[in-house]
């Protein structure tokens, strides 16, 4: 470990920040505050993320690194002062941002009438389409009055009808791109996202317009949905389908019913089941959660025992999200959904929808069935407990284990005593089992216990321990790309040039997290800037004594490695996007936190968020086109 990374692993970076004078708070799994180096204090714009120890204003002055990028910053100091400075603090012996450009305000407004425009467009199509219309009536049961008021449309089965449609009356392909109503050929040009599919208009909890879902028309076809790519104004984890129509209804019940499919929510609005929402096909979110709390704290999950209870618990508890995690199959994460209930301090309850029928099978068959359904959901831990000992024969003790223990560590999870002790009491009577003997099952319970009960100063240790080895995955990245271009200067040029021909910005110091690599980048471009990319004893000459252990370092480390310079460019320009990718959608997640903060305090600010939105969104989009480049170029 260096010396700068073990300063980082002794220094936790909220307090550093927090005796600085910002007041944080929690925001999830990060804190927000007033930025420290700005006067406007209207928004609380400040990020500090604890795991990868790192902070960023998004915004007056937009700028962002690690602890010592802060003191630097706060304090005036060069980065040898700032490292000697906190050296001290931590008692270690010691052998810059871009700012970006905003988007036009007119193109985000653009983008929303566009979208608007769209629906228009694709209600036309569904009004001229016979055959669909009696299929919506007759088959999925849904009124003219339904079908109208939810703004069902049609795609028509043609490659370029929306592009077409939409360039005459003036809309630039950009935009099209922007909304998601066209994809981009990876051989140049552009074709219609959606065609053959009835299109469903999502709606934000505001009712304005955010994107579309589209479900097959032909079985044959596939994906059976298709969600709008993500956008400025589309985020599947930030939106739940009908939630625009379901605020009142949600709050007159002090009750949302989760459900899996748009037409699901369309049928129980029409047989007057109005706190009905939809997370459209993916695992719930906290931030769908946090959007249900503004209007109850009491969730429903209104799932198939089949797909949503037995196969999820079945393949691993811990592997639910990613295991149920795909179109069209609402994810059951029975761990995740009790920390978000522990945090969030909601009542999440689960009712199983029986004989494999869908909800609005459920309510043409009996309306009244529903409420009965409802009312009988039960919390996570028993719906597990009850889904897992269905159909299994509890004399086995091999059964019994099997369910213990899988169910005992959800118990240990909660954070109530009198919850645990509850629920114990229910596993043993269902197991047939002396309670006792369920603690005995879990070993590392009493070292978490213990761990927990760790006095202060031991417990921040651990937890700085903790930050180092999860934020090994990026570092290894970028202590790779500086130790290669360290020794071979002259590759940044060539990678300057690549990165170019992929429709991306040059290598910037803002790629790098870490203060010290930032600071070993800027002399590497230094050197290639004065044309003297020949000599490696330039770079080396000019490092700074408080470097040079770090520089060694990293040169040791790729010298080990024998690759063609062919292979290194490609390995740094994998490298490159991996860094920028990862970097963009944390930016991109804060930032509609901090948006949707902002408008719920209503702050007016909060829509100055949106051209930063729409930028990282974009960059988003291009550095998977730069990852789909190259996989084509790899099998040429």
């Amino acid at each position: 470990m260096s010396a700068t990374d073990e300063i980082k692993s002794r220094i936790n970076i909220v307090d550093l920040v927090s005796e600085a004078g910002v007041k944080l708070r929690h925001a999830g799994k990060n804190y927000t505050g007033f930025c420290p180096f700005h006067e406007n204090k209207k928004t609380p714009a400040f990020v500090v993320w604890p795991e990868s120890g790192t902070w960023r204003c998004f915004g007056q002055c937009n700028e962002g690194g690690d602890i010592f990028k802060f003191v630097m910053k706060r304090e005036n100091l060069d980065f040898k002062d700032a490292l000697n400075k906190l050296a001290a603090r931590a008692g270690v012996e010691i052998p810059a941002y871009i700012k970006e450009t905003p988007e036009q305000r007119e193109a985000f407004d653009n983008l929303r009438k566009l979208l608007e425009d769209a629906l228009i467009f694709y209600r036309r199509h569904l009004l001229a389409n016979v055959e669909l219309l009696n299929y919506l009536r007759s088959q999925r049961g849904l009124t003219d009055a339904s079908i109208e008021t939810f703004g069902l449309g049609y795609a028509p089965d043609a490659w370029d009808s929306a592009l077409t449609y939409f360039t005459k009356r003036g809309y630039s392909q950009r935009d099209l791109l922007d909304a998601g109503l066209i994809s981009e050929r990876d051989s140049g040009g552009y074709y219609d996202r959606f065609r053959n599919r009835l299109m469903i208009p999502i709606r934000d909890e505001n009712g304005k317009m955010s994107g579309f879902g589209a479900r097959i028309i032909d079985p044959d076809d596939i994906p059976k949905f298709l969600n709008s790519p993500e956008t400025p104004v589309f985020s599947k984890g930030h939106l739940l389908y009908g939630l625009d129509r379901a605020r009142k209804p949600i709050r007159t019940a002090d009750q949302a019913v989760i459900v899996e499919g748009y037409l699901d929510v369309i049928a129980l609005h029409q047989a007057g089941y109005e706190n009905v929402v939809s997370p459209m096909g993916t695992a719930l979110t906290e931030d769908q959660l946090r959007l249900l709390k503004r209007f109850t704290r009491k969730v429903i999950l209104a799932l198939d025992p089949d797909t949503a209870g037995q196969k999820a618990v079945l393949r691993g508890l811990d592997a639910a999200r990613s295991a149920m995690d795909r179109e069209g199959e609402l994810g059951f994460d029975a761990k995740g959904l009790l920390r978000n209930e522990a945090r969030l301090q909601a009542d999440l309850r689960v009712a199983s929808i029986p004989d494999g029928l869908d909800p609005d099978e459920i309510v043409v068959r009996d309306k009244n069935e529903w409420a009965h359904l409802i009312e009988k959901a039960k919390p996570i831990v028993t719906h597990v407990m009850e889904t897992l000992a269905s159909g299994q024969n509890i004399n086995d003790p091999k059964v019994k284990n099997q369910i213990a223990a899988q169910v005992v560590p959800l118990i240990e999870d909660l954070p109530s005593a009198l919850e645990r002790d509850t629920y114990r009491q229910q596993l043993a009577r269902m197991l047939r089992v002396d309670e006792r003997a369920l603690v005995g099952m879990q070993p590392q319970v009493p070292r978490i216990r213990r761990q927990k009960r760790l006095q202060s100063s031991e417990r921040q240790a651990a937890e700085k321990s903790n930050v180092a080895v999860s934020i090994s995955s990026n570092k290894k990245v970028e202590a790779y790309i500086i130790g290669v271009l360290f020794e071979k200067p002259a590759l940044l040029y060539r990678l300057d040039r690549l990165l170019q021909e992929y429709g991306l910005i040059p290598l910037t110091a803002h790629d790098f997290e870490y203060t010290d690599y930032q600071m070993l980048f800027g002399l590497i471009r230094e050197a290639l800037e004065q044309d003297k990319t020949e000599h490696h004893e330039f770079v080396v000459d000019a490092v700074p004594e408080s470097l040079q252990s770090l520089s060694r370092e990293l040169v040791a480390q790729t010298e080990k490695l024998e690759r063609a310079e062919e292979k290194m460019l490609e390995e740094l320009l994998r490298g490159v996007i991996k860094l920028r990718r990862v970097a963009a959608g944390e930016n991109l997640n804060q930032l509609r936190f901090l948006q949707e903060e902002a408008y719920q305090g209503g702050d007016l600010r909060a829509a100055s968020y949106q051209d930063l939105v729409l930028q990282h969104t974009r960059l988003l989009r291009d550095l998977d086109q730069a990852s789909r480049k190259m996989s084509l170029k790899r099998m040429d």
